[in-house]
């Protein structure tokens, strides 16, 4: 039977303390611990209780920092063993979602391992460690905040874990300064996988950020970053390190990440003991990613609030148009925002690396990309879609086929409804959706300007015709940005109705249509358009207008396909030589 629950991935920060000193800590000089009114304890279980109330069910815990192993050893045992039992008392509704029941898990940079190694015994706590490689290179990034060497002691504490079932893994972050340092990351990885009771085909590598490692370190370019990967590759294809090489260690980057979200703010969420919540480790800090408080907000204002955001973000960088023709969009998504906002750029910053890897793990490019990139946009992009409506449109039914079946859904769409006479010129007008090529036409202030329309679009395809209206829309050509999501749009300009009554009463000179003059309309607006980018005027009728936002609430195949104003149109320049 099917549940209503919504699943997330739930990340928690039971204190923001650190015992190290990284030189690229993505935290900076927030690791130090933070004064509440609640302990972790009672932060995690509230926020369960209250994420629970709103059949919100988080599917996977995770302890993250700071640093989880500076905690006391009660605290520590306390927090492993909620979550234990937390996993045992939801058994039926996370594994009914589909997801596999896990154990307790922290992320740690196993420096103090050895303080709770008795509660990591008893719960079987999995483990996700933190190296830097080549070993040479750790302890020059990876100090105590007494600037004390670590890595001796975190490899003592590795072996502290031989004879624990538990699952447990490292990591390592590369920057360009590795390249030099291939080698050795080599031997270092064969090392650790010999002598240690790691398994290295469980084993990620990461591409670290240079915004906050105070110039020592610098990002790999994506060349770099290609270049890193083939060198793994020809020294570990087809060794007992085959599966790793071409599983986990490159997985970051892979489709089974969570980039692969189309909005990451609806699963993946980061909670803090002062009941903070941000998107991830990524934005932890960070306003933008900031999604509100636990004790402060309900559960459906953060849950709006984290899609918004993430949309938010993904727009502020205009969309790149090679995403809509590799064909591997269904995969990346464009990758992750946050990345993409602090490198100011507009896909995903391992670009490159990711198509060689889809290539390598024999990853079809998508047969259906047009229809993809369409529905990706809409969803996730404040874009002119348009531009996206597939050529060859699969998508079923299709639009086209949705209007033939729907009467009055043909008046919006159909291209002998309305004539707009500028001076002698006619132009029939056609929906901007359906239409292949723009209609752009000049208005200067001696310019006459008639629109006529059928009159049977009031009076047969409207129940109460006298009600019934002539809908107009100017939108000037310059952009504004609005509302929640922040979208950048045409900024509107008016709406003018006419109804039924009036309409009769002006003599027209076309047979079975309605006359009206909106000279003095567009010149009485004026000066609230553009004068540099083409206007836009929009036509329909106010009961078709309303069946049209209907349709799309009603029907999910034309929400899909239909834009907000999917109505006939024309886009005008105003040229008026006295402004200039």
């Amino acid at each position: 039977m099917e549940n209503n629950y919504k699943y997330i991935h739930l990340l928690y920060v039971p204190t923001m303390a650190c015992n190290m000193n990284c030189k690229y800590c993505y935290l900076m000089d927030n690791t130090k611990e933070e004064k509440t009114v609640h302990t972790a304890l009672e932060t995690l279980n509230y926020a369960i209780e209250k994420f629970k109330k709103s059949n919100v069910i988080p599917f996977n815990i995770s302890l993250h920092g700071g640093e989880v192993t500076t905690l006391s050893k009660k605290e520590f045992y306390d927090l492993i063993e909620f979550i234990s039992n937390y996993y045992e008392n939801n058994r039926e509704i996370i594994t009914d979602g589909g997801f596999k029941l896990g154990n307790p898990h922290i992320k740690t940079n196993l420096y103090e391992l050895d303080k709770h190694i008795d509660t990591i015994k008893k719960f079987n706590v999995s483990i996700s460690g933190s190296l830097d490689l080549p070993l040479k290179l750790h302890n020059k990034f990876r100090v105590t905040k007494g600037n004390v060497e670590t890595l001796n002691k975190i490899l003592n504490n590795i072996k502290l874990l031989e004879d624990i079932p538990n699952k447990k893994k490292v990591s390592a972050t590369i920057f360009k300064e590795h390249i030099e340092y291939i080698d050795e990351i080599i031997e270092d990885i064969k090392f650790l996988h010999k002598n240690t009771c790691l398994d290295m085909n469980d084993f990620n590598f990461m591409i670290g950020f240079d915004y906050n490692s105070n110039g020592l370190l610098h990002h790999m370019s994506e060349e770099e970053q290609v270049e890193f990967y083939n060198r793994m590759k020809k020294e570990f294809s087809n060794t007992d390190l085959d599966y790793g090489l071409n599983g986990p260690w490159f997985d970051e980057f892979g489709p089974n990440y969570c980039t692969n979200c189309d909005n990451c703010g609806e699963k993946f969420f980061l909670l803090e003991k002062n009941g903070d919540i941000y998107s991830c480790v990524r934005g932890q800090k960070n306003k933008d990613y900031y999604y509100g408080n636990i004790y402060e907000n309900t559960v459906e204002e953060i849950l709006k609030t984290a899609f918004n955001k993430i949309y938010i973000n993904h727009n502020k960088e205009s969309f790149n148009e090679e995403c809509s023709k590799c064909g591997y969009l269904y995969l990346c998504k464009t990758g992750c925002p946050f990345v993409k906002n602090t490198y100011k750029t507009n896909k995903s910053y391992t670009c490159k690396l990711q198509q060689k890897l889809y290539k390598d793990r024999n990853y079809e490019k998508d047969e259906y990309n047009d229809e993809f990139v369409y529905e990706y946009m809409l969803k996730m992009r404040n874009d002119d879609i348009t531009n996206y409506v597939p050529k060859n449109n699969t998508i079923n039914p299709s639009l086209e086929q949705i209007i033939l079946k729907d009467n009055k859904l043909k008046y919006i769409y159909s291209n002998d409804v309305f004539i707009l006479k500028i001076d002698n010129m006619e132009y029939k007008l056609s929906s901007q959706i359906l239409k292949p090529i723009r209609n752009i036409v000049y208005i200067t202030p001696k310019s006459k300007v008639t629109l006529f329309m059928k009159k049977n679009v009031i009076n047969e395809e409207c129940d109460y015709p006298e009600n019934n209206s002539l809908f107009i829309m100017l939108l000037s050509g310059d952009l504004v940005t609005y509302g929640d999501e922040e979208r950048t749009k045409q900024r509107h300009v008016m709406t003018h109705q006419i109804y039924k009554g009036v309409l009769d009463s002006i003599k027209s000179p076309k047979k079975n249509y309605y006359c009206y003059d909106i000279t003095n309309l567009i010149k009485e607006y004026k000066d609230f358009i553009s004068y540099e980018n083409p206007n836009n005027l929009f036509f329909t009728t106010s009961s078709l207008r309303d069946y049209h936002y209907i349709k799309q609430k009603n029907n999910a195949y034309y929400h899909m396909q239909a834009i907000n104003l999917p109505f006939q149109n024309i886009e005008f320049y105003y040229i008026d030589k006295e402004l200039k």
